[in-house]
């Protein structure tokens, strides 16, 4: 091999060790990097030539800086992404609802309930004491309240899961455009085409965009061989050959809150449940914390019927001179067991009684009316039962144009109700506590909160009679048909449970997808990740063969010398 040649593979060799230093050193500086892919020099024999009969090599040359990267170990850790996401989302959710139910402490509704119940107990004793009366009031004005102040803040944390809703639509989009971004940048860098990873730092941050965005939405990718990439989710394309399309949203209202779906803006389709923290959210949103709103709901309207329908058949310590009903029907030719009626509960086939007494005289005439809801003939509406009780004497009865039943007694009479056997007067509000329908309206009759007297404790008994009050006092034990058999506290018990149950399972999984995705980060680290000793002993081993090739050049130049001077 001639002088030249040597030296030219001397300048090569001090070429490539040179890069190898800036590799290694690359990959030190970064080790703290998150995400960081740790990058290789490539070197391969360079080719040999033909010297007379002899076959002499020519040292060594870079092939290329390659990413070291196992792409399916990052699909499987982009699916681990997706579900860790989803799982932990809900989990987070179960765990604001937990705490929002507040059972360990005093402000929870089983307690507000004994609470409310145990103050009708006092007035069993004492049904003309007007200070126990009050009580019973306030706290029933209070665990209203109290159902009211749960279902405001289930409502906010809804509110909130669709705010996070659109901060992640609007970073997925970010995260879309910087791999669009991303793409013809590394597409130039690669253009000499050796091994399709050169571009290591941009294709760093692209891998790390992929990653986030695999923590949102279920995301592939497939690389083109201009080492751009194509991204879909599910079946639809994200970006597609110099294509893309964004996430957008659809506002709707659940509930009472403002909610968010989320779909692609070319495809239509929608995304909002197929992974990822969207889907952990907005099931969190629509199935753990609505679902909940349903159950307290449920709640809540049972309460407000089965107390009423007690009370509307009891009587308080006066009678009533006028009274107009809490409810309204939307249309009172509706029968009032139908949807059409827009009454908040459903009455059934039976009758009520109306207690008209002579204030002067103290005379009383008990008068029965019929609620006809057999489906044969004509039954029950509004109107019909206004000409009912009109019907009565010395009473006058009509529905005002906003669907309002008005019952007034003529001077010098009042009247009472009892014995209702149809749950009419509790449908259509008439001589109850509670009025509204859900946890969201539930409050106390403003007849009763401005007039004590007509809270009902007695039965027809005077004064003294305390016997509605041991109903009413007993209420909460009573199987409720439409909560298949089971009381009211029972109910509510049932359905922490099932959420105390439900977190703990969440969590469980929570758990399980977080230590399978750290594996695969594991994994990843122990392929991809830079260690510093290795990095440093490849610095010095470059050094080394960086002063050998130098000193190859040195002897070449003192052949060179030599022979000049011969």
């Amino acid at each position: 091999m001639g002088l030249n040649a040597t030296l030219a593979m001397a300048k090569q060799s001090l070429e490539m060790f040179g890069t190898g230093i800036q590799v290694a050193g690359q990959n030190i500086s970064n080790a703290g990097t998150p995400g960081y892919i740790r990058e290789e020099m490539v070197v391969n024999a360079a080719d040999p030539f033909r010297q007379g009969a002899l076959v002499l090599g020519t040292g060594a040359e870079i092939s290329g800086i390659q990413q070291q990267i196992d792409l399916f170990l990052e699909t499987r850790i982009h699916s681990a992404n997706t579900e860790y996401s989803s799982i932990q989302e809900r989990n987070l959710i179960y765990k604001q609802l937990e705490s929002e139910l507040r059972e360990l402490s005093e402000g929870d509704l089983s307690t507000g309930l004994n609470d409310f119940l145990a103050t009708i107990n006092n007035v069993v004793n004492q049904p003309g004491s007007i200070p126990d009366r009050e009580f019973v009031i306030n706290e029933a004005e209070k665990f209203a309240a109290e159902i009211n102040s749960l279902r405001l803040r289930v409502n906010e944390l809804r509110e909130v899961q669709s705010v996070n809703v659109e901060n992640l639509v609007k970073e997925a989009n970010e995260l879309i455009d910087t791999i669009i971004d991303l793409n013809p940048k590394i597409s130039r860098l690669e253009a000499s085409g050796l091994l399709q990873s050169d571009a290591g730092g941009l294709r760093t941050q692209r891998y790390t965009a992929l990653n986030r965005l695999s923590e949102l939405v279920p995301v592939r990718y497939r690389e083109r061989n201009d080492g751009a990439i194509d991204v879909f989710t599910g079946s639809d394309f994200l970006i597609l050959a110099g294509t893309s399309q964004q996430l957008t949203l659809q506002t709707d209202t659940d509930r009472g809150v403002v909610v968010h779906e989320v779909s692609l803006s070319q495809t239509k389709s929608t995304i909002s449940r197929t992974g990822g923290e969207l889907k952990g959210i907005i099931e969190g949103r629509d199935d753990i914390l609505g679902g909940f709103v349903d159950d307290l709901d449920t709640y809540a309207s049972n309460l407000i019927f089965e107390f009423n329908k007690i009370h509307a058949s009891g009587q308080g310590t006066a009678g009533f001179e006028q009274l107009t009903s809490a409810s309204r029907a939307l249309d009172p030719t509706a029968t009032l067991n139908s949807s059409q009626s827009g009454l908040p509960f459903q009455p059934t086939h039976g009758s009520f009684q109306i207690k008209v007494t002579n204030k002067t005289t103290g005379l009383t005439n008990t008068s029965t009316i019929n609620v006809d809801l057999d489906g044969i003939g004509a039954d029950t509406t509004l109107n019909s039962l206004s000409a009912a009780i009109g019907g009565v004497a010395n009473l006058s009865s009509s529905v005002t144009t906003d669907g309002h039943l008005t019952i007034t007694a003529s001077s010098d009479f009042e009247f009472q109700f009892a014995n209702d056997t149809s749950g009419a007067l509790a449908t259509i509000g008439i001589n109850t506590l509670f009025t509204g329908s859900n946890s969201n309206d539930i409050q106390i009759n403003s007849v009763i909160k401005q007039n004590q007297q007509f809270l009902a404790t007695g039965q027809g008994g005077g004064p003294s009679d305390g016997s509605n009050a041991v109903l009413l006092a007993a209420f909460a034990e009573n199987p409720i048909d439409a909560l298949g058999g089971i009381n009211l506290d029972g109910y509510y018990e049932k359905v922490v449970a099932n959420v105390a149950q439900s977190s703990a399972s969440e969590a469980a999984l929570s758990e399980g997808a977080q230590a399978f995705r750290e594996s695969l980060f594991g994994q990843r680290e122990q392929f991809s990740g830079v260690s510093i000793d290795e990095e440093t002993i490849k610095v010095l081993t470059f050094q080394r063969a960086f002063q050998s090739a130098a000193r190859l050049v040195s002897t070449v130049d003192e052949l060179f010398t030599i022979l000049l001077n011969i």
